[in-house]
């Protein structure tokens, strides 16, 4: 029997940190858990895009997950970003997140054939994983970075799979969303994939987001779930409108670099990217700073 799980709420892709030698460093990875877990977020997302999962070997991802298995409370939800271009790797992966702890996979759109990629083949993969992952998937349409849109008729049928529970949307397509929430089956659950269209999501009938946001602005964005569960529209309007800046200051404006940077001035751990990413330079950081004091993220404005 399929044990139902819950995605309403917030949740952080969270960034997987470095050493200056450009190892994970399992100790800050155990020490910024820690301090998340003190904050309202729902659980983390290990290994997703922020998480630099492309950029990372199979034994890293393996160890990132055992350690965070041992350092995400009973009470949070431990999602692992599995996806791999292959359907037989991505089902081996996340055969191993699931060994490391993890509740839930979450499984980005194969892409490096895109012109292949379409209903149908996005249908078998994710059905072929569905019958045999041994904890639930969570779909995951990044566009921006993988060039692969998931139709909404093909999110509709996956919905259909008992073991196929939820979406991470990051195109921004609302409508979608909606449409997706109107014609989905009871069991599955639409996220949004950023913080910069989670109220809009909310009113199509999200019931949270994986949203990069969410590792610096936990208390904002819970806000905004919380305001509009609420009916306090106006409150969370104005909340949503003043972090709009932020998020793109560490998504589409900075990138990872962005987000781990406002980490550290944030006093937690963002450390270094790995390359062939490359850091902020000292403008960026300055520019960075007065975006995250404008959105009250950090004092000083």
């Amino acid at each position: 029997m399929t044990v139902k799980i819950s995605l309403e709420g917030c949740f952080p892709p969270i960034p997987t940190p470095f050493d200056r030698h450009g190892r994970v460093d399992h100790d800050h990875l155990t020490a910024n858990l820690e301090k998340w877990q003190k904050t309202p977020l729902k659980g983390f997302a290990v290994l997703g895009s922020n998480g630099e999962s492309v950029l990372l070997k199979t034994e890293e991802k393996v160890e990132t997950w055992r350690t965070a298995g041992k350092a995400i409370f009973s009470d949070r939800l431990f999602i692992a970003g599995t996806g791999c271009e292959s359907t037989t790797e991505t089902l081996e992966l996340t055969e191993k997140a699931a060994a490391a702890g993890a509740h839930a996979a979450m499984i980005v759109t194969p892409h490096y054939y895109k012109p292949r990629m379409d209903h149908t083949a996005l249908c078998v993969h994710y059905t072929f994983l569905g019958d045999r992952s041994p904890i639930p998937i969570i779909l995951y349409n990044v566009p921006g970075f993988t060039g692969v849109d998931l139709e909404a008729r093909t999110i509709m049928e996956l919905a259909d799979h008992p073991n196929i529970i939820g979406l991470k949307e990051s195109s921004g397509n609302v409508v979608k969303m909606g449409q997706v929430v109107d014609h989905a089956a009871d069991h599955f659950q639409v996220l949004a994939g950023s913080g910069s269209f989670l109220l809009p999501a909310l009113s199509m009938g999200a019931v949270g987001g994986v949203m990069a946001l969410a590792a610096v602005a936990p208390y904002d964005l819970q806000k905004i779930v919380d305001g509009f569960a609420k009916g306090e529209m106006a409150k969370a309007r104005e909340i949503q409108l003043r972090l709009i800046p932020a998020n793109a200051a560490v998504t589409t404006g900075f990138g990872i670099a962005g987000l781990k940077e406002a980490l550290d001035l944030m006093g937690m751990y963002g450390g270094p990217v790995r390359s062939p990413l490359r850091p902020l330079d000292k403008s960026q950081r300055e520019e960075l700073e007065r975006i995250l004091k404008k959105a009250r993220l950090l004092k000083g404005e």
